[in-house]
Protein backbone atom coordinates (compact mmCIF):
# COMPACT_ATOMS: atom_id res chain seq x y z
CA UNK A 1 0.00 0.00 0.00
CA UNK A 2 1.28 3.22 -0.76
CA UNK A 3 1.83 6.40 1.46
CA UNK A 4 -1.00 8.83 1.77
CA UNK A 5 -0.70 11.37 -0.62
CA UNK A 6 2.42 10.14 -2.48
CA UNK A 7 2.82 7.92 -5.81
CA UNK A 8 5.31 5.73 -6.08
CA UNK A 9 8.50 7.39 -7.61
CA UNK A 10 7.01 10.68 -7.75
CA UNK A 11 7.47 14.29 -5.48
CA UNK A 12 5.08 16.04 -3.69
CA UNK A 13 3.18 18.44 -5.64
CA UNK A 14 3.94 22.63 -6.22
CA UNK A 15 1.79 24.93 -7.29
CA UNK A 16 4.31 26.33 -9.63
CA UNK A 17 4.63 22.92 -11.54
CA UNK A 18 5.00 23.52 -15.00
CA UNK A 19 2.83 20.42 -15.72
CA UNK A 20 -0.24 22.20 -13.98
CA UNK A 21 -2.25 23.21 -17.21
CA UNK A 22 -1.16 20.39 -19.85
CA UNK A 23 -3.30 17.73 -18.94
CA UNK A 24 -1.62 15.98 -16.70
CA UNK A 25 -1.13 15.52 -12.65
CA UNK A 26 0.28 13.32 -10.52
CA UNK A 27 3.82 13.82 -11.28
CA UNK A 28 3.67 12.79 -15.16
CA UNK A 29 3.63 15.11 -17.80
CA UNK A 30 1.81 14.49 -21.62
CA UNK A 31 3.23 13.76 -24.20
CA UNK A 32 5.57 16.59 -25.91
CA UNK A 33 3.78 18.83 -28.13
CA UNK A 34 0.76 16.55 -27.65
CA UNK A 35 -2.65 18.71 -27.02
CA UNK A 36 -5.28 17.80 -24.74
CA UNK A 37 -7.93 18.83 -26.97
CA UNK A 38 -7.90 16.83 -29.85
CA UNK A 39 -4.25 15.23 -29.90
CA UNK A 40 -2.86 18.16 -32.48
CA UNK A 41 0.21 20.25 -30.70
CA UNK A 42 -0.90 23.30 -29.68
CA UNK A 43 1.16 26.29 -28.60
CA UNK A 44 -0.75 28.39 -26.33
CA UNK A 45 0.72 31.00 -23.97
CA UNK A 46 1.18 29.69 -20.32
CA UNK A 47 -1.93 31.36 -18.83
CA UNK A 48 -1.35 32.10 -14.85
CA UNK A 49 -2.44 29.30 -12.49
CA UNK A 50 -4.95 29.75 -9.45
CA UNK A 51 -3.61 27.41 -7.05
CA UNK A 52 -6.28 24.74 -5.93
CA UNK A 53 -7.51 24.22 -2.63
CA UNK A 54 -8.48 21.21 -0.75
CA UNK A 55 -10.14 19.78 2.03
CA UNK A 56 -8.18 17.40 3.64
CA UNK A 57 -11.59 14.98 2.63
CA UNK A 58 -13.20 15.75 -0.49
CA UNK A 59 -16.95 15.06 -1.51
CA UNK A 60 -15.82 14.04 -4.98
CA UNK A 61 -17.83 17.56 -6.65
CA UNK A 62 -17.11 19.14 -9.72
CA UNK A 63 -15.62 21.93 -8.97
CA UNK A 64 -17.52 25.06 -10.73
CA UNK A 65 -15.53 27.75 -12.80
CA UNK A 66 -13.39 29.97 -10.65
CA UNK A 67 -14.15 27.98 -7.57
CA UNK A 68 -12.17 25.26 -5.84
CA UNK A 69 -12.85 21.80 -6.44
CA UNK A 70 -13.49 19.25 -3.85
CA UNK A 71 -11.62 16.20 -3.78
CA UNK A 72 -12.50 12.64 -2.63
CA UNK A 73 -9.26 10.78 -0.60
CA UNK A 74 -7.85 7.57 -1.39
CA UNK A 75 -5.30 5.39 -1.99
CA UNK A 76 -4.25 4.43 -5.89
CA UNK A 77 -3.57 1.08 -6.19
CA UNK A 78 -3.02 1.97 -10.15
CA UNK A 79 -6.26 2.28 -12.02
CA UNK A 80 -8.62 2.20 -8.69
CA UNK A 81 -9.35 5.05 -6.23
CA UNK A 82 -11.64 4.46 -3.05
CA UNK A 83 -15.20 3.83 -3.63
CA UNK A 84 -14.32 3.03 -6.98
CA UNK A 85 -17.62 2.39 -9.35
CA UNK A 86 -16.82 0.63 -12.43
CA UNK A 87 -19.81 2.19 -13.94
CA UNK A 88 -17.69 5.69 -14.21
CA UNK A 89 -16.49 6.15 -17.55
CA UNK A 90 -15.19 9.38 -17.76
CA UNK A 91 -12.82 9.54 -15.11
CA UNK A 92 -13.93 9.90 -11.26
CA UNK A 93 -11.54 7.65 -9.18
CA UNK A 94 -8.06 6.33 -10.01
CA UNK A 95 -6.38 8.78 -11.86
CA UNK A 96 -8.46 9.13 -14.90
CA UNK A 97 -9.35 12.70 -16.32
CA UNK A 98 -13.50 13.51 -15.98
CA UNK A 99 -13.65 16.08 -18.89
CA UNK A 100 -14.95 19.45 -17.65
CA UNK A 101 -14.43 22.00 -20.74
CA UNK A 102 -12.89 25.02 -20.52
CA UNK A 103 -9.64 24.29 -19.33
CA UNK A 104 -11.00 22.44 -15.88
CA UNK A 105 -10.08 19.34 -14.62
CA UNK A 106 -11.56 16.54 -13.14
CA UNK A 107 -9.25 14.81 -10.29
CA UNK A 108 -9.79 11.02 -9.20
CA UNK A 109 -8.86 11.77 -5.43
CA UNK A 110 -5.51 9.72 -5.83
CA UNK A 111 -1.93 9.68 -7.06
CA UNK A 112 -1.54 9.35 -10.50
CA UNK A 113 0.53 5.36 -11.30
CA UNK A 114 1.75 6.43 -14.54
CA UNK A 115 -1.02 6.38 -16.56
CA UNK A 116 -1.69 9.27 -19.51
CA UNK A 117 -4.69 10.93 -18.76
CA UNK A 118 -7.85 10.54 -21.00
CA UNK A 119 -8.15 13.17 -23.32
CA UNK A 120 -12.10 14.29 -23.02
CA UNK A 121 -14.69 14.29 -25.27
CA UNK A 122 -16.09 16.73 -27.79
CA UNK A 123 -18.72 18.51 -25.88
CA UNK A 124 -22.54 17.44 -26.72
CA UNK A 125 -24.97 20.36 -27.05
CA UNK A 126 -27.45 17.70 -26.01
CA UNK A 127 -25.45 16.53 -23.27
CA UNK A 128 -26.02 17.64 -19.59
CA UNK A 129 -23.08 16.82 -18.10
CA UNK A 130 -20.86 17.96 -20.66
CA UNK A 131 -21.87 21.83 -20.38
CA UNK A 132 -19.66 24.18 -18.29
CA UNK A 133 -21.79 26.21 -15.25
CA UNK A 134 -21.15 29.52 -14.90
CA UNK A 135 -21.36 30.89 -11.79
CA UNK A 136 -22.12 28.41 -9.77
CA UNK A 137 -21.69 24.77 -8.36
CA UNK A 138 -22.61 22.02 -11.66
CA UNK A 139 -24.61 19.40 -9.96
CA UNK A 140 -22.59 16.12 -9.58
CA UNK A 141 -24.61 13.06 -11.35
CA UNK A 142 -22.61 10.55 -9.85
CA UNK A 143 -23.94 8.13 -6.89
CA UNK A 144 -27.23 9.49 -7.52
CA UNK A 145 -30.18 8.23 -8.99
CA UNK A 146 -29.42 10.10 -12.57
CA UNK A 147 -26.56 8.12 -12.85
CA UNK A 148 -27.67 4.39 -13.17
CA UNK A 149 -27.34 3.12 -15.48
CA UNK A 150 -24.28 5.47 -16.67
CA UNK A 151 -24.70 7.65 -18.85
CA UNK A 152 -23.36 6.66 -22.57
CA UNK A 153 -19.94 8.28 -24.35
CA UNK A 154 -21.46 11.63 -26.25
CA UNK A 155 -20.93 9.65 -29.54
CA UNK A 156 -23.22 6.82 -28.59
CA UNK A 157 -25.72 9.40 -27.31
CA UNK A 158 -29.04 10.48 -29.39
CA UNK A 159 -29.81 13.55 -29.23
CA UNK A 160 -33.27 14.45 -27.23
CA UNK A 161 -36.61 14.63 -29.16
CA UNK A 162 -37.76 17.93 -30.20
CA UNK A 163 -40.07 19.21 -27.78
CA UNK A 164 -42.95 21.65 -28.96
CA UNK A 165 -43.88 23.51 -26.00
CA UNK A 166 -47.44 24.37 -27.38
CA UNK A 167 -48.54 20.49 -28.77
CA UNK A 168 -51.73 20.47 -28.51
CA UNK A 169 -53.64 16.63 -28.94
CA UNK A 170 -56.12 16.49 -31.27
CA UNK A 171 -59.54 14.16 -30.22
CA UNK A 172 -57.91 11.01 -32.26
CA UNK A 173 -54.90 11.22 -29.51
CA UNK A 174 -56.82 11.58 -26.73
CA UNK A 175 -58.13 15.27 -26.42
CA UNK A 176 -61.83 15.57 -25.05
CA UNK A 177 -64.30 16.94 -28.09
CA UNK A 178 -65.65 19.50 -25.96
CA UNK A 179 -61.76 21.57 -26.27
CA UNK A 180 -60.63 20.61 -29.72
CA UNK A 181 -61.24 23.09 -32.25
CA UNK A 182 -62.44 25.74 -29.97
CA UNK A 183 -60.21 28.02 -30.73
CA UNK A 184 -59.22 27.62 -34.68
CA UNK A 185 -60.47 30.82 -35.82
CA UNK A 186 -57.48 32.46 -33.51
CA UNK A 187 -54.47 30.51 -33.95
CA UNK A 188 -52.22 30.74 -36.78
CA UNK A 189 -52.07 27.23 -38.55
CA UNK A 190 -48.32 28.20 -39.62
CA UNK A 191 -46.99 29.00 -36.19
CA UNK A 192 -43.79 27.06 -35.31
CA UNK A 193 -43.69 24.36 -33.41
CA UNK A 194 -47.46 23.25 -34.58
CA UNK A 195 -46.23 21.41 -37.90
CA UNK A 196 -48.60 18.53 -39.14
CA UNK A 197 -51.59 20.41 -37.18
CA UNK A 198 -52.40 22.63 -40.39
CA UNK A 199 -53.31 20.00 -42.17
CA UNK A 200 -55.84 18.34 -39.89
CA UNK A 201 -57.50 21.19 -39.30
CA UNK A 202 -57.97 22.06 -42.48
CA UNK A 203 -59.52 18.74 -43.61
CA UNK A 204 -61.80 18.79 -40.76
CA UNK A 205 -61.93 22.34 -39.19
CA UNK A 206 -65.30 22.39 -39.85
CA UNK A 207 -66.71 18.80 -38.49
CA UNK A 208 -64.75 20.35 -35.15
CA UNK A 209 -65.96 22.85 -34.70
CA UNK A 210 -69.76 21.36 -35.22
CA UNK A 211 -68.69 18.93 -32.82
CA UNK A 212 -67.95 21.55 -30.12
CA UNK A 213 -70.79 22.99 -30.56
CA UNK A 214 -72.41 20.05 -29.99
CA UNK A 215 -70.77 19.32 -27.02
CA UNK A 216 -71.34 22.90 -25.43
CA UNK A 217 -75.29 22.23 -26.31
CA UNK A 218 -74.93 18.35 -24.24
CA UNK A 219 -72.82 20.30 -21.40
CA UNK A 220 -75.27 23.35 -21.13
CA UNK A 221 -78.25 20.30 -21.20
CA UNK A 222 -76.38 18.19 -18.38
CA UNK A 223 -75.99 21.18 -16.37
CA UNK A 224 -79.26 22.50 -16.83
CA UNK A 225 -80.91 18.91 -15.96
CA UNK A 226 -78.72 18.31 -13.07
CA UNK A 227 -79.78 22.40 -11.92
CA UNK A 228 -83.61 21.24 -12.81
CA UNK A 229 -83.13 17.60 -10.45
CA UNK A 230 -82.03 19.30 -7.72
CA UNK A 231 -84.33 22.03 -7.88
CA UNK A 232 -87.17 19.14 -8.27
CA UNK A 233 -85.96 16.63 -5.33
CA UNK A 234 -85.13 19.96 -3.22
CA UNK A 235 -88.89 20.64 -3.34
CA UNK A 236 -89.56 17.29 -2.94
CA UNK A 237 -87.95 17.30 -0.27
CA UNK A 238 -89.80 20.48 1.22
CA UNK A 239 -92.84 19.15 0.80
CA UNK A 240 -92.23 15.78 2.33
CA UNK A 241 -90.56 17.65 5.85
CA UNK A 242 -92.94 21.40 5.76
CA UNK A 243 -95.30 21.09 3.15
CA UNK A 244 -99.06 19.92 3.62
CA UNK A 245 -100.10 15.83 2.51
CA UNK A 246 -101.20 14.84 -0.28
CA UNK A 247 -104.54 14.92 -0.53
CA UNK A 248 -107.99 14.54 -2.54
CA UNK A 249 -110.68 17.18 -2.84
CA UNK A 250 -114.18 17.58 -2.03
CA UNK A 251 -116.30 14.24 -0.61
CA UNK A 252 -114.81 11.87 -4.09
CA UNK A 253 -116.26 10.52 -7.09
CA UNK A 254 -119.65 8.38 -7.15
CA UNK A 255 -117.66 4.53 -6.71
CA UNK A 256 -118.40 2.82 -3.73
CA UNK A 257 -115.43 1.42 -1.88
CA UNK A 258 -115.74 -1.35 0.78
CA UNK A 259 -112.92 -1.18 3.61
CA UNK A 260 -112.57 -2.81 6.36
CA UNK A 261 -111.36 -1.79 9.33
CA UNK A 262 -110.09 -4.09 11.91
CA UNK A 263 -110.16 -4.21 15.75
CA UNK A 264 -108.52 -1.39 17.77
CA UNK A 265 -106.69 0.23 14.60
CA UNK A 266 -105.49 3.91 15.27
CA UNK A 267 -105.00 6.40 12.53
CA UNK A 268 -101.93 5.61 11.13
CA UNK A 269 -103.48 1.64 10.56
CA UNK A 270 -106.99 3.27 9.15
CA UNK A 271 -105.63 5.51 7.07
CA UNK A 272 -103.22 3.06 5.52
CA UNK A 273 -106.16 0.74 4.43
CA UNK A 274 -107.86 3.78 3.32
CA UNK A 275 -105.12 4.54 1.22
CA UNK A 276 -104.84 0.98 -0.64
CA UNK A 277 -108.40 1.20 -1.31
CA UNK A 278 -108.14 4.18 -3.28
CA UNK A 279 -109.98 6.00 -0.76
CA UNK A 280 -107.72 9.15 0.57
CA UNK A 281 -104.48 10.32 -1.31
CA UNK A 282 -102.22 9.88 1.63
CA UNK A 283 -102.09 8.37 5.44
CA UNK A 284 -100.52 11.32 6.39
CA UNK A 285 -103.62 13.26 5.10
CA UNK A 286 -105.89 11.10 7.26
CA UNK A 287 -104.32 11.05 10.27
CA UNK A 288 -104.06 14.96 10.26
CA UNK A 289 -107.56 15.16 9.15
CA UNK A 290 -108.12 12.76 12.27
CA UNK A 291 -106.43 14.72 14.79
CA UNK A 292 -108.19 18.09 13.57
CA UNK A 293 -111.76 16.82 14.03
CA UNK A 294 -112.78 16.50 17.59
CA UNK A 295 -114.54 12.95 17.35
CA UNK A 296 -112.32 11.72 14.90
CA UNK A 297 -110.84 9.37 17.80
CA UNK A 298 -114.36 7.52 17.92
CA UNK A 299 -114.33 5.91 14.34
CA UNK A 300 -114.72 2.32 15.15
CA UNK A 301 -113.97 -0.73 13.79
CA UNK A 302 -115.90 -2.76 10.71
CA UNK A 303 -116.80 -2.30 7.28
CA UNK A 304 -117.40 1.19 5.84
CA UNK A 305 -118.80 1.93 2.77
CA UNK A 306 -117.14 4.77 1.30
CA UNK A 307 -116.60 7.03 -1.89
CA UNK A 308 -113.09 7.32 -3.97
CA UNK A 309 -110.70 9.78 -3.98
CA UNK A 310 -112.13 11.53 -0.50
CA UNK A 311 -110.90 14.17 0.92
CA UNK A 312 -109.34 13.04 3.87
CA UNK A 313 -111.36 15.51 6.31
CA UNK A 314 -114.68 14.17 4.16
CA UNK A 315 -113.51 10.33 5.17
CA UNK A 316 -113.39 10.97 8.26
CA UNK A 317 -116.60 12.38 8.82
CA UNK A 318 -118.40 10.34 6.75
CA UNK A 319 -117.09 7.26 8.92
CA UNK A 320 -117.89 8.66 12.40
CA UNK A 321 -121.82 8.53 10.55
CA UNK A 322 -123.10 5.05 11.27
CA UNK A 323 -125.14 5.03 7.88
CA UNK A 324 -121.49 4.57 6.58
CA UNK A 325 -121.13 1.33 8.27
CA UNK A 326 -121.51 -1.57 6.41
CA UNK A 327 -121.35 -3.77 9.74
CA UNK A 328 -123.45 -6.51 10.69
CA UNK A 329 -124.02 -6.00 14.47
CA UNK A 330 -125.19 -9.12 16.90
CA UNK A 331 -127.29 -7.65 19.76
CA UNK A 332 -127.13 -9.97 22.51
CA UNK A 333 -128.75 -12.68 23.15
CA UNK A 334 -129.82 -13.73 19.07
CA UNK A 335 -129.37 -17.00 18.38
CA UNK A 336 -127.19 -17.99 15.76
CA UNK A 337 -129.94 -18.78 13.31
CA UNK A 338 -130.80 -15.12 12.77
CA UNK A 339 -127.23 -14.48 12.78
CA UNK A 340 -126.93 -16.59 9.44
CA UNK A 341 -129.91 -14.83 7.73
CA UNK A 342 -128.41 -11.97 8.24
CA UNK A 343 -125.15 -12.93 7.10
CA UNK A 344 -126.65 -14.42 4.55
CA UNK A 345 -128.47 -11.12 3.60
CA UNK A 346 -125.24 -9.17 3.57
CA UNK A 347 -123.10 -11.23 1.55
CA UNK A 348 -126.43 -11.30 -1.69
CA UNK A 349 -126.26 -15.51 -1.03
CA UNK A 350 -129.38 -17.65 -1.23
CA UNK A 351 -131.06 -18.07 2.28
CA UNK A 352 -129.95 -21.15 4.13
CA UNK A 353 -126.46 -20.80 2.11
CA UNK A 354 -123.94 -19.48 5.74
CA UNK A 355 -126.46 -22.32 7.82
CA UNK A 356 -125.21 -25.01 5.53
CA UNK A 357 -121.48 -24.32 5.99
CA UNK A 358 -121.81 -23.68 9.97
CA UNK A 359 -122.68 -27.29 9.76
CA UNK A 360 -120.47 -28.97 7.43
CA UNK A 361 -117.55 -26.60 8.41
CA UNK A 362 -117.55 -25.93 12.02
CA UNK A 363 -114.45 -28.05 13.22
CA UNK A 364 -112.48 -25.69 10.92
CA UNK A 365 -113.97 -22.59 11.92
CA UNK A 366 -111.79 -22.15 15.75
CA UNK A 367 -113.64 -23.32 18.45
CA UNK A 368 -112.14 -23.71 21.79
CA UNK A 369 -111.86 -27.67 22.85
CA UNK A 370 -114.13 -27.46 25.76
CA UNK A 371 -116.88 -26.71 22.90
CA UNK A 372 -119.67 -28.83 21.65
CA UNK A 373 -118.57 -32.05 24.25
CA UNK A 374 -122.23 -34.00 23.86
CA UNK A 375 -124.08 -35.49 20.59
CA UNK A 376 -127.21 -33.85 21.82
CA UNK A 377 -125.99 -30.30 20.89
CA UNK A 378 -128.09 -28.92 18.47
CA UNK A 379 -125.69 -26.30 16.67
CA UNK A 380 -122.00 -26.02 17.78
CA UNK A 381 -121.22 -22.85 17.16
CA UNK A 382 -124.47 -22.00 19.49
CA UNK A 383 -122.88 -18.99 22.18
CA UNK A 384 -119.78 -18.88 20.01
CA UNK A 385 -120.97 -16.11 17.61
CA UNK A 386 -119.85 -13.19 20.10
CA UNK A 387 -122.73 -10.30 20.22
CA UNK A 388 -120.48 -7.09 18.44
CA UNK A 389 -120.14 -5.49 15.18
CA UNK A 390 -118.28 -7.40 12.74
CA UNK A 391 -117.12 -6.55 8.98
CA UNK A 392 -119.62 -8.10 6.44
CA UNK A 393 -119.63 -7.15 3.30
CA UNK A 394 -120.77 -8.24 -0.76
CA UNK A 395 -117.79 -10.50 -1.87
CA UNK A 396 -116.62 -12.06 1.35
CA UNK A 397 -116.87 -15.59 2.49
CA UNK A 398 -119.15 -17.42 4.61
CA UNK A 399 -116.58 -19.13 6.34
CA UNK A 400 -114.18 -16.11 6.86
CA UNK A 401 -117.30 -14.51 8.64
CA UNK A 402 -117.67 -16.94 11.23
CA UNK A 403 -114.23 -17.59 12.03
CA UNK A 404 -114.26 -13.99 13.26
CA UNK A 405 -116.93 -14.21 15.66
CA UNK A 406 -115.51 -17.45 17.04
CA UNK A 407 -112.48 -15.58 17.19
CA UNK A 408 -113.83 -12.79 19.10
CA UNK A 409 -115.93 -15.57 21.28
CA UNK A 410 -112.69 -17.45 22.21
CA UNK A 411 -110.79 -14.23 23.17
CA UNK A 412 -113.58 -12.84 25.25
CA UNK A 413 -113.87 -16.27 27.63
CA UNK A 414 -110.39 -16.46 27.72
CA UNK A 415 -110.22 -13.20 29.11
CA UNK A 416 -113.58 -13.38 31.68
CA UNK A 417 -111.69 -17.05 32.68
CA UNK A 418 -114.48 -19.38 32.02
CA UNK A 419 -112.28 -22.35 32.24
CA UNK A 420 -110.75 -21.45 35.58
CA UNK A 421 -114.02 -20.65 37.14
CA UNK A 422 -115.95 -23.65 36.43
CA UNK A 423 -115.08 -25.99 39.23
CA UNK A 424 -116.20 -22.89 41.85
CA UNK A 425 -119.47 -22.62 40.51
CA UNK A 426 -120.09 -26.39 40.91
CA UNK A 427 -120.22 -26.88 37.02
CA UNK A 428 -118.90 -29.34 35.52
CA UNK A 429 -116.92 -27.89 32.08
CA UNK A 430 -117.18 -24.29 31.07
CA UNK A 431 -119.40 -24.87 28.57
CA UNK A 432 -122.21 -25.26 31.26
CA UNK A 433 -121.17 -21.56 32.68
CA UNK A 434 -121.53 -20.48 28.79
CA UNK A 435 -125.14 -22.21 28.79
CA UNK A 436 -126.29 -20.59 32.17
CA UNK A 437 -125.09 -17.37 30.85
CA UNK A 438 -127.39 -17.92 27.68
CA UNK A 439 -130.36 -18.83 30.32
CA UNK A 440 -129.30 -15.74 32.41
CA UNK A 441 -129.17 -13.76 28.78
CA UNK A 442 -132.61 -15.09 27.63
CA UNK A 443 -134.71 -14.78 30.70
CA UNK A 444 -133.40 -11.60 32.12
CA UNK A 445 -135.07 -8.68 31.13
CA UNK A 446 -133.19 -5.79 32.43
CA UNK A 447 -129.45 -5.13 33.23
CA UNK A 448 -130.26 -5.81 37.43
CA UNK A 449 -131.92 -8.82 37.17
CA UNK A 450 -129.27 -10.61 35.44
CA UNK A 451 -127.27 -11.43 38.91
CA UNK A 452 -130.93 -12.61 40.62
CA UNK A 453 -131.65 -14.68 37.34
CA UNK A 454 -128.04 -16.38 37.90
CA UNK A 455 -128.67 -17.09 41.27
CA UNK A 456 -131.99 -19.07 40.17
CA UNK A 457 -130.27 -21.21 37.79
CA UNK A 458 -127.58 -22.38 40.63
CA UNK A 459 -130.26 -22.63 43.45
CA UNK A 460 -132.45 -24.94 41.16
CA UNK A 461 -129.44 -26.98 39.81
CA UNK A 462 -128.56 -27.80 43.54
CA UNK A 463 -129.04 -31.40 44.62
CA UNK A 464 -130.92 -30.13 47.53
CA UNK A 465 -133.61 -28.19 45.58
CA UNK A 466 -136.63 -29.85 47.31
CA UNK A 467 -139.36 -26.69 45.99
CA UNK A 468 -138.24 -27.74 41.85
CA UNK A 469 -136.20 -31.17 42.01
CA UNK A 470 -133.44 -29.77 39.65
CA UNK A 471 -135.92 -28.77 37.05
CA UNK A 472 -135.33 -25.12 35.77
CA UNK A 473 -138.82 -24.96 33.73
CA UNK A 474 -137.45 -22.58 31.21
CA UNK A 475 -139.42 -21.15 28.48
CA UNK A 476 -136.70 -19.59 26.86
CA UNK A 477 -135.68 -23.37 26.49
CA UNK A 478 -138.61 -24.67 25.07
CA UNK A 479 -138.90 -21.86 21.99
CA UNK A 480 -135.35 -22.63 21.29
CA UNK A 481 -135.62 -26.30 20.25
CA UNK A 482 -138.65 -25.15 19.15
CA UNK A 483 -137.20 -22.51 17.16
CA UNK A 484 -139.96 -20.00 18.29
CA UNK A 485 -140.27 -16.92 21.06
CA UNK A 486 -143.56 -17.40 22.66
CA UNK A 487 -145.20 -16.30 26.09
CA UNK A 488 -147.82 -18.31 26.13
CA UNK A 489 -146.80 -21.84 25.94
CA UNK A 490 -149.60 -25.06 27.01
CA UNK A 491 -148.61 -26.77 29.64
CA UNK A 492 -149.53 -30.08 27.86
CA UNK A 493 -147.16 -29.41 24.93
CA UNK A 494 -144.78 -28.93 27.14
CA UNK A 495 -144.83 -31.53 29.43
CA UNK A 496 -145.33 -34.22 26.06
CA UNK A 497 -142.14 -33.05 24.91
CA UNK A 498 -139.09 -35.10 25.96
CA UNK A 499 -136.42 -32.99 24.13
CA UNK A 500 -132.92 -32.65 25.85
CA UNK A 501 -133.64 -28.82 25.43
CA UNK A 502 -136.94 -29.28 27.61
CA UNK A 503 -135.92 -28.26 30.77
CA UNK A 504 -139.84 -28.81 31.77
CA UNK A 505 -139.20 -32.32 31.80
CA UNK A 506 -135.15 -32.73 31.64
CA UNK A 507 -133.22 -32.42 34.59
CA UNK A 508 -130.41 -29.90 34.69
CA UNK A 509 -129.33 -27.81 31.91
CA UNK A 510 -129.92 -28.44 28.38
CA UNK A 511 -126.82 -29.61 26.06
CA UNK A 512 -125.57 -25.97 25.33
CA UNK A 513 -125.80 -22.66 24.80
CA UNK A 514 -129.31 -21.17 23.29
CA UNK A 515 -128.07 -17.72 22.33
CA UNK A 516 -125.12 -15.85 22.19
CA UNK A 517 -124.73 -13.72 25.75
CA UNK A 518 -123.46 -10.41 26.26
CA UNK A 519 -120.54 -9.43 28.69
CA UNK A 520 -123.17 -8.53 31.70
CA UNK A 521 -124.99 -11.91 31.45
CA UNK A 522 -121.43 -13.54 31.30
CA UNK A 523 -120.08 -11.47 34.32
CA UNK A 524 -123.69 -12.27 35.78
CA UNK A 525 -122.78 -15.85 35.75
CA UNK A 526 -119.82 -15.41 37.09
CA UNK A 527 -120.92 -13.82 39.91
CA UNK A 528 -124.69 -14.32 41.10
CA UNK A 529 -126.37 -13.12 44.27
CA UNK A 530 -126.36 -15.09 47.11
CA UNK A 531 -130.31 -13.76 48.16
CA UNK A 532 -131.97 -16.89 48.34
CA UNK A 533 -133.98 -16.62 45.02
CA UNK A 534 -135.70 -19.43 43.41
CA UNK A 535 -138.47 -18.30 41.48
CA UNK A 536 -138.88 -15.68 38.97
CA UNK A 537 -142.16 -14.38 36.77
CA UNK A 538 -142.50 -11.70 34.22
CA UNK A 539 -145.21 -10.19 35.55
CA UNK A 540 -145.87 -7.69 32.76
CA UNK A 541 -144.90 -10.33 30.40
CA UNK A 542 -142.66 -7.87 28.68
CA UNK A 543 -139.90 -5.62 30.67
CA UNK A 544 -140.70 -6.32 34.38
CA UNK A 545 -139.21 -9.59 35.94
CA UNK A 546 -140.19 -9.79 39.75
CA UNK A 547 -138.46 -12.77 42.10
CA UNK A 548 -139.53 -14.82 45.29
CA UNK A 549 -138.09 -17.41 47.59
CA UNK A 550 -140.74 -19.69 48.42
CA UNK A 551 -143.46 -21.47 46.41
CA UNK A 552 -146.25 -19.45 47.83
CA UNK A 553 -144.33 -16.04 46.88
CA UNK A 554 -144.42 -17.17 43.34
CA UNK A 555 -148.11 -18.34 43.15
CA UNK A 556 -148.73 -14.39 44.08
CA UNK A 557 -146.61 -13.20 41.54
CA UNK A 558 -148.26 -15.72 39.25
CA UNK A 559 -151.30 -14.34 39.62
CA UNK A 560 -150.29 -11.41 39.14
CA UNK A 561 -148.78 -12.02 35.69
CA UNK A 562 -152.67 -13.26 34.96
CA UNK A 563 -154.04 -10.17 35.37
CA UNK A 564 -151.77 -8.41 33.69
CA UNK A 565 -152.72 -10.77 30.42
CA UNK A 566 -156.46 -10.57 31.00
CA UNK A 567 -156.64 -13.90 32.08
Amino acid sequence: MTEYGRGPGSEPWHPEDPLYGDGGWGGQQADAGQSPYGGQPGHYPQQPQQPQQYDEWGTGQQAAYGRPQQQSPGYDTGNQGPGYDPRNQHGGYGGQQQPGGYGQQQYGGGWDTGQHGQVPYAADPADPYGQPAYGGEQQDYYRTSEAYPPPEPPARRRPAPERETDWDPGPDQGEHAFFAGGDDDDRDDDAPGRRGRGDRRGRGGGQKKRRSGCACLVVVLVFGGGIGGVGYFGYQYYQDRFGPAPDYAGSGTSDKVNVEIPKGAGGYEIGQALKRAGVVKSVDAFVAAQATNPDGNKIQAGVYTLNAKMSAASAVELMLNPKSRNNLIIPEGQRNSWVYAQIDTRLELKKGTTASVAKKEWKSLGLPDWANNNKDIKDPLEGFLYPSAYPVAKGMKPDVVLKGMVKQATEKYDELGLKEKADGLNLENPLQLLTVASLVQAEGKTHDDYRKMAEVIYNRLKPTNTETYQLLQFDSTFNYLKGQSKIHISESEINSNQDPYNTYTQKGLPPGPIDNPGADALEAALDPTSDGWIYFVATDGMEKTEFAKTHAEFLKLKDKFNDSAGR
